[in-house]
């Protein structure tokens, strides 16, 4: 299978012909950071300043280096396949090759990436009971009822036939409940960003 590159991806990718060997290994690294972290503008700038370039430049040479090798990874092109593709772009063999060696690099990094979180707990369901406890009538109490919530977890490890099962059950109080849906909800407000779904749109 080979890529078929549009004529803006390409016009953003020649940038890559103007500048070193190191460079390009450079952008692959920013690339990947772009993939796990998140895009930040002062590694464009500083970029942009040692090359002599404006921002745009550099911000369009690592979006499109980044196309180029999540595209390659999510459909698994050998290194012939990749090789071919980027034949239309008109590189030499010498940068050619550097990219080559950019891909494979990538790949491996993101696969261990993404195979992390297979070693972390699934959540499955739970079960949660509300409960009020009260203390005898004192002065030095300023509330004489604690409410608390006790939630039993159900979650899974491992995959296939490694799966396991387990519980944990966990109390707490109102200022941590509170707390905890404020974590949930940034977590589901990031999950809606533009990067998360860049980065859902290219493992899929």
């Amino acid at each position: 299978m080979l890529l078929v590159l549009s004529e803006e991806h390409k016009e953003h990718l020649n940038f890559l012909n103007k500048v070193d060997a190191a460079v390009v290994g450079e952008f692959g690294r920013i690339a990947l950071e772009f993939i796990m972290r998140g895009t930040s503008p002062k590694v464009y700038e500083g970029a942009a300043r040692k090359l002599s370039v404006p921002v745009e430049v550099v911000r369009h040479g690592v979006e499109g280096l980044m196309y180029l090798m999540t595209q390659s990874s999510k459909h698994m092109l050998s290194e012939v396949d990749f090789v071919d593709s980027v034949l239309s772009l008109e590189f030499g063999d010498e940068l050619n090759q550097r990219l080559l060696q950019v891909m494979l690099d990538f790949c491996s990094n993101v696969c261990i990436y993404v195979s992390v979180p297979a070693l972390v707990c699934v959540y499955v369901c739970s079960a949660w009971r509300f409960c009020v406890h009260t203390h005898l009538a004192s002065r030095s109490l300023r509330q004489q009822v604690a409410p608390t919530l006790a939630t039993k977890l159900h979650l899974t490890h491992g995959r296939g036939s490694g799966t396991e099962q387990s519980c944990r059950v966990l109390h707490m109080d109102l200022g941590t409940l509170l707390h905890l849906i404020s974590i949930l909800e940034g977590a589901l407000s990031t999950l809606k960003s533009t990067h998360a779904r860049r980065i859902l749109r290219n493992i899929k």
